[in-house]
Parts: structure tokens; sequence; C-alpha cells
């Protein structure tokens, strides 16, 4: 079945002092080929954690993650991800960079060019092809850690609070480029955020989790990224429904905040 498929995920971390750290229970999600979904919630609600097992780089305690119809049981290159911080090679240039996986594979130089010529035009740096990565600005950087994601050509690419980190103009640059490349190229995206704005931009679906043990709270199920594609997204905060959705799901992860300090307060 193709598609993203995560079954009755659970994730405890045992501490060395005989204690333990539920993380994840029971969750279960399924996510169509082609679908951009954000994920929100408090701050220790497991969203990395889930994001790092759909990436293989951890083994649940229980249930399993199925991707096309196998179960996952570590990195592979389906599906690519991008981090806060763009994880790149800063001894490279940004062609270097982009083509590293293609490289690995052992992919001809001329075709290893076309695909870096290509997704560097994509994501605006068709003139820094030669450039080292420190040279560039934070913006950029996730430019081009976007594009190296895409030139694995995954079916998935996972996304842990990839524009975290940049100022707000960036950021909303950023997250139109997003959008423009979830719709050019057909992909699956799971986004993790902090930005309720930016969920709600960039999620078709839009799951909010509950504090830890973390679970799926609710679901929405959104206009905005679609409109966003074709819009200016200032314009897309205006639409009806956004601010009301906004401050709906606001006021529920200030509930949660709340709730979890409150058992801060009690334990000490």
């Amino acid at each position: 079945m193709d598609g993203l498929h995560i079954d009755s995920l659970s994730m405890r971390f045992d501490l060395p002092n005989g204690t333990h750290i539920q993380a994840l229970q029971d969750v279960s999600i399924d996510i169509g080929k082609g679908e951009i979904m954000s994920v929100l919630g408090p701050s220790g609600c497991g969203k990395t954690t889930l994001l790092n097992i759909c990436a293989g780089f951890l083994a649940p305690t229980d249930g399993a993650v199925r991707m096309n119809g196998h179960e996952v049981k570590g990195p592979a290159p389906e599906r690519g991800m991008v981090f806060q911080k763009g994880a790149l090679f800063e001894w490279m240039s940004v062609r270097d960079n982009v083509e590293f996986g293609p490289r690995m594979k052992g992919m001809p130089v001329a075709k290893r060019r076309e695909i870096s010529d290509q997704l560097l035009d994509t994501v605006g740096l068709q003139d820094f092809g030669e450039k080292a990565v420190y040279e560039l600005s934070g913006g950029m950087q996730q430019r081009v850690a976007l594009a190296r994601c895409l030139a694995n050509d995954p079916d998935v690419i996972l996304m842990d609070e990839p524009l975290g980190a940049l100022d707000a103009l960036t950021r909303e640059k950023m997250q139109a480029l997003v959008l423009k490349l979830w719709k050019e190229s057909g992909k699956t995206v799971i986004l993790i955020t902090h930005s309720v704005e930016e969920a709600l931009l960039l999620g078709e679906r839009l799951l909010v989790m509950a504090p830890r043990p973390g679970r799926i709270h609710k679901e929405y199920r959104l206009p905005f990224a679609e409109q966003g594609v074709n819009m200016d997204l200032r314009e897309v905060k205006k639409l009806d429904g956004f601010a009301q959705t906004r401050d709906e799901i606001l006021s529920m992860i200030w509930e949660m905040e709340e709730e979890i300090m409150g058992r801060s307060e009690s334990a000490a």
C-alpha cells in the first residue's frame, strides 16, 4: 500500500536510574501519497521522536512504521530528512552538497550535474553552486538542504522545524518555497513546527499532539496549504477560518502547557 502508515506506535526511553520516559503511546496515522501534514504540540510531547522513528533513526518500543508496504527498519533513500539546521557539509560547495546523495549511489557525473542544475534553479540558487556553504545566509543554507534532500528523490520528506531558526521575512519566503516544492514534486511531506501559523499554512492535515506520553489529541483538515500555493501567504492568513482556527489551537496548546507546568509544580 502506498504512503506512510504508523501503526500503534509507542516509544519508551529507559533511564540509568531504573525509571523510564514514555515519549509516545499508541500513535496511529495513515498518510497518503502526496499529502502535506504538519504536527504541533507542547514541548516534550514526542513530535521529534515520532519523526525520528519515521526516518528510521530510532526503533519503536511497540508498533511499527510501514512505507509503501514494507516495515521501516532504518534510514533509506525513500525517506529524506531536513533538519532545523541544514546539517550540510561545510567543507563542500553548494553543488557538491546537492550532488552528495546521487554521487553515493554511483550516478554518472553528467547526470548528477543535470540534477543539481535543475534543483538549484528550483530553489533559486542557480548562481551559487560553486560557493562554499559558510558563505551563505541561514535561509540560503536551508534552500541547499531542501535541494540536497530532493536530489535523492525520496517518496517522503520529513522536516524537523526546518524554518525555526530563520528571521520572519526569510521564514515566510521559505514557507512559500516548501508549498511550491510540495505541489510541483508530488512528494509526501511531514513537518514538525512550534508555530501555529506555520502549521496552518503548511498542513492539509494538522495534528495536535497531547503532552507526554505523546498521543494524537486532535486532527484538522484544512484548505490553507492548497490556497497558499497560488496566493501570497499574508493574504491566506486573512481568509475565513484562519484566525479562528489559529486561536482555537493556541488556546488548546496553552491549556496543555499549563497542565504540564502544574504537574511540575506538584512534583516539586
